[in-house]
């Protein structure tokens, strides 16, 4: 009897060293924990995330695929019970860096993490570095820890083919400077064009991954793609187009700026004959203006004010000429 009551006594306090004082748990500032119940996670009754404002960032055909639970998100603090039976599951949600390149199936691929290689519309193999800034989405935990088995895994392969497939079809946006009929000559390297518009390419990452969220749980915060670096069999000749490129532009400037300063000057050249033009006719039509009051004012008005004009003249004059009347 005293042997099984000390089996009792001893399963007694195994159960509660191993089940009852470690059931207390804590969640930190940075993370975030799910409980499941016998494998089953605590849900927000029966909502799912088609109900919410991820659904809006996924297709039609996509809501039925990434449909998953809300699930109640137990926040920082504590200390929490558990029941044996309750298994707790947590998560940091603090903003994580990682190289775009890095494959987390194959660390060493990509040339070690390092290098991302993509091929662009004129088939040139070009090699892109950078870094990914994400987070996991605290309103969608169930996708990250239940619904798919690698979630960075899944976020970086959707990053990737995203990437090449606008590497692949990037086009430089139109030069307001340059006319169309020299693009040609100045543009049109794909190199040099995603070189030259890596914040689009950035913000076209960043809109075409938001919707990772609903996808797997996880937010991208930025897409920071630093280098693109083409093979070194390329390099010479893309300095001697940028060499090129540079030299029209600004041949193109200075042309521009040469034909704005004549055309400025061209204007004030007509400016000033202008009012020149206009100086001389305002004593011309003063005069005329005297005349008609003159004339309107008596038939020998304008006469009287002929002869007077013709005595000053002779005034001034040291010889005169006058026809003799036969």
């Amino acid at each position: 009897m005293s042997i099984l009551l000390g089996i009792f006594i001893g399963f007694g306090v195994w159960f509660v060293f191993r089940y009852v004082l470690t059931s207390f748990f804590t969640v930190e500032q940075n993370e975030r924990a799910v409980k499941t119940v016998f494998g089953r996670a605590e849900r927000m009754g029966d909502n799912t995330t088609i109900n919410t404002p991820l659904a809006d960032m996924l297709t039609e055909e996509h809501k039925k695929r990434y449909n998953y639970p809300v699930v109640k998100v137990i926040q920082p603090g504590g200390p929490y019970f558990k029941w044996p039976w309750e298994k707790v599951y947590k998560v940091s949600v603090a903003t994580q860096t990682i190289n775009m390149a890095y494959d987390p199936d194959e660390p060493k691929a990509n040339a070690g993490g390092t290098i991302l290689e993509a091929v662009t519309k004129d088939q040139l193999n070009t090699g892109l570095t950078g870094q990914i800034r994400y987070r996991v989405a605290e309103n969608n935990l169930y996708a990250y820890l239940f619904g798919v088995k690698q979630p960075i895994s899944h976020v970086m392969g959707y990053f990737v083919s995203v990437l090449r497939e606008r590497i692949a079809s990037f086009a430089a946006p139109d030069s307001p400077i340059i006319p169309e009929s020299e693009m040609s000559i100045v543009t049109g390297v794909s190199i040099n064009d995603l070189r030259k518009n890596l914040r689009d390419l950035n913000d076209h990452m960043e809109r075409e991954c938001s919707s990772s969220i609903a996808r797997y749980g996880i937010l991208l915060d930025a897409s920071l793609i630093t280098g693109i670096d083409p093979p070194a069999e390329v390099e010479s000749a893309l300095a001697a187009i940028n060499t090129a490129h540079n030299q029209v532009s600004s041949d193109i400037s200075l042309a521009q700026a040469l034909a704005d300063q004549k055309i400025v000057q061209s204007k004030r050249a007509v400016e000033i004959e202008t009012l020149n033009a206009q100086a001389e006719v305002e004593p011309l039509k003063a005069l005329a203006e005297q005349l008609r009051i003159l004339k309107s004012s008596g038939p020998g008005a304008l006469a009287a004010y002929v002869r007077n004009v013709r005595l000053r003249l002779f005034s001034h004059a040291q010889q005169i000429v006058r026809e003799v009347e036969s």
